[in-house]
């Protein structure tokens, strides 16, 4: 019993020195944005992403080291496990903690000994008490006691920007008027209303975002209050966003993690969670950050809809990939990607470089075009849910990823992805005003791509998808690098009719060299998909266009890539009352 209180104490002390750093960096974000530090803030955001691996790693070296003999002592562990429990019995953070004991367990012992006697398959966590009420993450303000103005003031205010607002009594104006504007709640005297408000603002890239709800009569209404930063100028109040699906893009799969510091993250994820009901628990955990409970709860949630379901994997649907198998449980929206035993001759690299970069989008700004993957070791999933066709097909191109155990398929390394409509497929399917829409989207999708130092490498359109909410996603990553790292080159300009003809067929090209004009053929062989790309975005054919991201990109320049329309910002809604900005 000596043993297991002293494993489940170096578990405890690891868990809290990861999440003691975690918060740490976390807050570091406030100061970046007052600062208007951008190149530090992204740094940040993609540092903090792999605390969680380091910390796991060094606990199990601690463990080694001073009870070297007991490491792989199962019956032991039963009682760590128990130990374990009861230090968690009023832990702030219990969830986090148990997935730092899975994390732990998971790489100390083999895949046979993961079940619930030995690790957390399911939480002890009760989501009917949790270790703070969810009251306990948001403040209430009352329109009744000093008026609607006063009490938006009193929110901004209670956030403690340093930096000043240009015009915050402008911003507040315009923030009533939007609310009378475009809420139902907005017609109720202010007597009738309450805002709740989350305590902690939410950082990510160039913005700061306030969180919350309006409650009446009527019900609750959530909204997003994004701020920024003009630099030399001061902070203002960009919009006010209370549509539904805009609060859901912003706090989307395709996005980076949000820096947000909470002492209860349960109770802040489940008050989000009455704000953006179609988002899963898995989702919001990933999106303050917490990603690796975000994969603990995803595969919670797979498990329940497996025992709840009884359809069958399935190939998922478009154009097979030279890297990737993918397949799909239909009544389940996700995709699960296995790298191939052998790629296509045309993919000059092996598994360790796909599975960079993929490492190198989870690090990365995705700026709301790059899916978030969840990766996954040693999955085990019913042989019993796999058609004959796909098992086959399976065995055929992933047989080094996988064995059959009994009743078991073990796939050794696995992404998982939202679910998308392959964009080729969408087209085919779509009237031409669809089609001029989401092709002049698809040409956004390259340009904040671009802007944010991504190069796609393979842009055919089948390697890109479309969500439920009409907005183009890549989701291909074996040939994604830095646009930094790519030669962008013209073709020779010429007055002559034969040597333009031949131009393409004698130009010398080194590894690294791309030439946009081949865009207009290579993406789609259609002509009228190419004319509705090319006729929003020609720039894209352009070299210079691409160099000139490049050298924004050397020079220190971070684009404004807004996660909400710009129709709604104020200066475009209320342009003669934004001069200043």
């Amino acid at each position: 019993m000596q043993h297991a209180r002293q494993i489940a104490d170096i578990l405890l002390k690891g868990f809290r020195r990861h999440f003691s750093l975690f918060q740490a960096i976390t807050a570091k974000a406030k100061q970046r944005f007052e600062l208007a530090d951008w190149r530090a803030f992204q740094q940040d955001s993609s540092e903090r992403i792999s605390y969680y691996d380091l910390r796991v790693n060094e606990t199990i070296a601690q463990l080694q080291q001073q009870l070297p003999g007991q490491c792989l002592n199962e019956s032991l562990w039963q009682q760590v496990k128990l130990q374990y429990l009861e230090f968690l019995a009023f832990h702030p953070q219990a969830e986090l903690a148990e997935t730092f004991y899975n994390s732990v367990f998971c790489r100390l012992f083999e895949r046979k000994y993961f079940h619930n006697q030995n690790i957390f398959v399911e939480s002890t966590l009760s989501k009917q008490h949790l270790p703070a009420p969810v009251a306990s993450v948001y403040d209430s303000y009352f329109p009744a006691q000093d008026g609607l103005k006063q009490c938006i003031r009193a929110i901004v205010a209670s956030f403690a920007f340093v930096t000043p607002f240009i015009d915050i009594e402008r911003d507040i104006r315009l923030i009533v008027k939007s609310f009378m504007q475009h809420s139902s709640h907005g017609r109720h005297p202010v007597y009738q209303i309450r805002f709740d408000i989350l305590k902690p603002a939410f950082y990510r890239n160039k913005a700061a975002y306030i969180v919350g709800r309006v409650v009446t009569p009527d019900g609750q209404q959530p909204f997003i209050i994004p701020l920024l930063h003009r630099e030399g100028a001061g902070l203002y109040i960009d919009t006010l966003v209370t549509d539904a699906k805009q609060m859901t893009i912003i706090f989307g799969f395709s996005r980076a993690y949000f820096m947000v510091a909470s002492q209860v993250p349960s109770a802040l994820v489940h008050f989000l969670r009455e704000l953006l009901p179609h988002k899963t628990l898995a989702e919001l955990y990933a999106s303050i950050g917490l990603h690796k409970q975000g994969k603990t709860e995803f595969y919670r949630e797979l498990l329940s809809h497996l025992g709840n379901s009884k359809d069958q994997f399935v190939a998922a649907p478009g154009i097979r990939g030279m890297v990737m198998m993918v397949f799909t449980l239909p009544s389940f929206p996700y995709v699960f990607k296995v790298i191939r035993d052998k790629f296509a001759p045309s993919k000059e690299f092996g598994r360790d470089t796909v599975k960079a970069r993929y490492q190198l989008v989870k690090q990365h700004d995705r700026v709301g075009r790059m899916a978030d993957t969840l990766e996954y070791s040693d999955v085990a999933l019913p042989v019993a849910r796999f058609t004959p066709e796909l098992l086959q097909e399976l065995q055929q191109t992933i047989a080094g990823s996988m064995q059959i155990e009994d009743d078991l398929v073990i796939i050794r390394h696995l992404y998982i992805e939202r679910r998308m409509i392959p964009l080729n497929i969408y087209l085919e399917q779509a009237n031409d005003n669809e089609k001029a829409s989401i092709m002049d989207d698809y040409g956004q999708a390259i340009k904040q791509m671009i802007a944010a130092n991504i190069f796609p490498g393979d842009m055919l359109l089948k390697n890109f998808g479309v969500t439920r909410h009409n907005r183009v996603v890549f989701y291909d990553y074996d040939e994604v690098q830095y646009l930094l790292e790519v030669n962008f080159r013209s073709f020779p300009k010429t007055d002559n009719y034969e040597d333009a003809l031949f131009a393409e067929g004698t130009v010398c090209a080194a590894p690294g060299d791309v030439f946009p004009e081949q865009m207009a053929t290579f993406v789609t062989p259609q002509p009228q998909i190419r004319q509705l790309l090319f006729s929003k975005h020609p720039e894209l054919l352009d070299a210079a266009y691409w160099r000139q991201k490049q050298h924004n990109i050397r020079h220190g320049i971070i684009e404004d890539i807004y996660p909400y329309p710009d129709a709604i910002r104020f200066y475009h809604q209320y342009h003669n009352e934004t001069t200043t900005q």
